[in-house]
């Protein structure tokens, strides 16, 4: 199989994962929609929050997953994978916005004289147990599909979906609680502790996707794969400027190597060409160029 056909195929689960997300959000805001109009919880409405902007990141990052999927061309040298690192910023701030809106409400329910009650309860926890089970199945499909390709749109919108799973669980407590104790107040304390995990959420998504525009080099493993690679191939008297830096899933990888002044060219190439191809086996997503210096 051709390294070109695996990134094709790379482009289709990403994509695959996109649309599965679109539809999921969508079907669980409808739900969580209807929940809260029933219920009035605090809880709900964060995960209700939580599944509107899902949908609108989630679509986002579909869009941006398919752009980044163009080939390069003159205007875009190096490929369009910059695309997802942008969406995956957007999707950061629309996660911190909901957070920051969700909080400042348990606050104020916190702090009234007298706690908002909650009515039909055991709807609410219906809605949310399709909620895990809809959201859990999302997730399995997301990890396998971020593994496999490492794009950071779908690995962004796993952490979205998984941050869903403690307001879930939360909200059907506070459900429970109300229900069964009348104690109203664990649902606004849910709701803040919700916002606080989105919020870490968003930062370790944001940092990423910012690291990579700012073309930080590639993780400390990458690296040192690389150098191996580089260290075990027969031929070189040397290398050195090995930099790398990332782009969405691409990888970009530059590298000197020192080879004899009197080799013939012929000779020269297929070492370079060698090592490039070794290093493809490695990371076939990767766009790898080799100079070569005489010594």
């Amino acid at each position: 199989m051709s390294d070109r056909h695996n990134i094709k195929g790379d482009d289709r689960l990403a994509a695959s994962a996109g649309a599965a997300a679109v539809a999921v959000a969508l079907m669980l805001a409808g739900l969580k929609l209807w929940a809260l109009r029933e219920t009035g919880s605090l809880g709900v409405a964060a995960s209700l929050a939580d599944s509107a902007i899902d949908a609108v990141a989630s679509l986002a990052g579909l869009a941006a997953v398919l752009y980044a999927s163009k080939p390069a061309d003159e205007e875009h040298a190096f490929g369009h994978g910059s695309a997802e690192d942008l969406a995956s910023l957007g999707q950061a701030g629309l996660v911190a916005i909901s957070a920051l809106l969700i909080g400042w409400r348990a606050i104020e329910r916190l702090l009234a004289d007298a706690p908002s009650p909650l009515a039909r309860e055991t709807l609410g926890m219906g809605v949310m147990a399709v909620s895990i089970v809809a959201t859990l199945a999302l997730v399995w499909w997301q990890l396998r599909v971020a593994r496999r390709t490492g794009s950071p749109v779908v690995a962004a919108d796993s952490l979205h979906y998984m941050s869903d799973l403690l307001p879930n669980f939360g909200a059907m407590a506070a459900l429970a609680a109300s229900a069964w104790f009348g104690f109203a107040d664990l649902d606004s304390l849910v709701g803040l502790a919700a916002a606080g995990l989105l919020l870490a959420g968003a930062y370790r998504v944001a940092r990423r996707g910012w690291r990579a525009l700012m073309d930080h080099g590639a993780d400390a493993e990458t690296v040192r794969r690389l150098r191996a690679i580089a260290d075990a191939h027969p031929g070189l008297a040397g290398y050195h400027d090995l930099k790398t830096r990332t782009a969405g899933r691409r990888l970009f990888v530059q590298i000197h190597i020192e080879l004899p002044g009197d080799l013939p060219l012929r000779e020269a190439h297929d070492i370079g060409a060698a090592l490039r191809h070794r290093m493809l086996d490695a990371f076939p997503e990767a766009d790898v160029i080799v100079h070569k210096d005489p010594v």
